[in-house]
């Protein structure tokens, strides 16, 4: 079981931090157009571990509308999955835990054929305007 500390978030959690490895996935994701929040958590949860969203709004530097956003996003991929759990001393609201479903490397493929797909389309409608002209 974990539990939740007063402050929301689970002692593993505390000491995640965004490395040079993160800061690098988020680079790379912004230049393939994911935009910036997906772009910062996916990076918070690439390891695999369950976080919390106020950790991934503390290591991240989102505001908890973005991370909702984000959340939303991954959630419709089916690349996320959101549990929420009572804090210790079950009064206020439960903390929403955030995990992903599946290996970066199958999100990181996903992204490709999406770019893939557009880049077709996009010769298509180029070869559309050669051959009108």
């Amino acid at each position: 079981m974990i539990v939740v500390a007063d402050n929301g978030l689970i002692p593993e959690e505390s000491n995640l931090k965004m490395g040079e490895v993160e800061y690098e996935m988020v680079e790379l994701l912004r230049k393939l157009n994911i935009n910036r929040p997906v772009a910062l958590t996916l990076a918070c949860l690439s390891k695999g571990e369950e976080v919390s969203s106020q950790c991934i709004e503390m290591v991240s530097g989102l505001r908890q509308p973005e991370v909702s956003i984000a959340m939303r996003y991954l959630r419709e991929n089916d690349w996320v999955d959101m549990r929420e759990e009572k804090k210790n001393h079950g009064k206020g609201r439960p903390v929403k835990l955030y995990k992903l479903t599946v290996q970066m490397e199958t999100i990181i493929n996903s992204i490709e054929e999406n770019i893939m797909a557009e880049s077709k389309n996009i010769l298509q409608n180029i070869e559309r305007l050669k051959n009108l002209s």
